[in-house]
């Protein structure tokens, strides 16, 4: 049984260099972890995210962009001038709203680079009813006043010293969001390399979602340096099996929970230990 979906595979090599790159990249930070799958029942964002590790500082924050990203979904870039304010690729925010009792919790999809370049973070937020996101898309204007908190076990920040893996990257739907993060970081790192700082391996992204419409970043500047190649179909085990290789690939997963608790088990499968693979489920 294979995850029926739309699947996004890209093979991509960056303008002006020879390595070759094919979207992401490795976490090896200490405090990231396999997080446990179970089922559970629909709960607030702070109530699931209780024993996630989270900073306790909140920074105000400025909406200076809103862009329609698809149909279902906008993004906000905000702007975070705080010079203490910063965060992992692929960590998420509790976001404050005022007037609204409810905190929202969303990953953020640009990366560290972007933060530093700009003092801004960007969020691609899905239209739901729940009241942060209905504010996003109902009330939020360029401008609007709201705070953030940086959270989450679920990050790459690799330092020079590690060893060099071979990411494979699968995200469904929203999914994409984190590891988006992540695949901009890999680039910033492999466009920076001086010999001081880590150097990617060899990466690849399976990106699912529902129809063609529901896929992000079509338009980011990225996509539009890289060379992509797409082709419609199912994440099944032969073809994550061509991206497989037990010793020096790792693996992140982010998407809805049958979707990761599917493509985990492929992957065990075909001889990825469970180990090396980190997800992040999101409801």
């Amino acid at each position: 049984m294979s995850v029926p979906c739309f699947v996004r595979m890209v093979t991509r090599s960056f303008a002006g260099g020879s390595k070759l790159f094919r979207p992401a990249v490795l976490c090896s930070c200490k405090d990231t972890v396999t997080r446990k799958m179970s089922s559970r029942r629909q709960t607030d964002h702070l109530e699931r995210t209780a024993n996630v590790h989270r900073d306790m500082e909140l920074f105000p924050a400025r909406v200076s962009d809103i862009i329609k990203e698809s149909d279902t979904v906008k993004r906000l870039r905000l702007e975070v001038p705080h010079p203490d304010f910063s965060f992992r690729a692929g960590q998420w925010v509790d976001f404050f709203i005022p007037g609204v009792e409810t905190v929202g919790g969303f990953s953020i999809c640009s990366n560290p680079g972007l933060l530093q370049r700009e003092g801004v973070i960007e969020l691609a937020v899905k239209y739901t009813h729940h009241p942060p996101a209905h504010w996003i898309h109902t009330k939020c204007s360029v401008d609007s006043q709201v705070a953030v908190r940086v959270g989450g076990n679920f990050f790459f920040d690799p330092q020079p010293s590690d060893p060099v893996v071979d990411l494979l990257l699968i995200a469904g739907g929203v999914g994409i969001n984190p590891l988006y993060s992540i695949l901009l970081h890999a680039a910033d790192l492999l466009r920076h390399t001086d010999g001081h700082r880590y150097t990617p391996g060899h990466t690849h992204l399976c990106y699912s979602a529902k129809n063609t419409k529901e896929l992000l970043f079509k338009s980011s500047d990225i996509e539009q340096e890289l060379q992509p190649y797409t082709i419609s179909g199912r994440i099944s085990e032969e073809e994550l099996q061509r991206y497989v290789d037990s010793e020096r690939t790792l693996c992140y997963l982010c998407g809805p929970p049958p979707m990761i608790e599917k493509v985990s088990s492929d992957l065990q499968r075909i001889g990825l230990p469970g180990n090396r693979i980190l997800f992040e489920k999101w409801w």
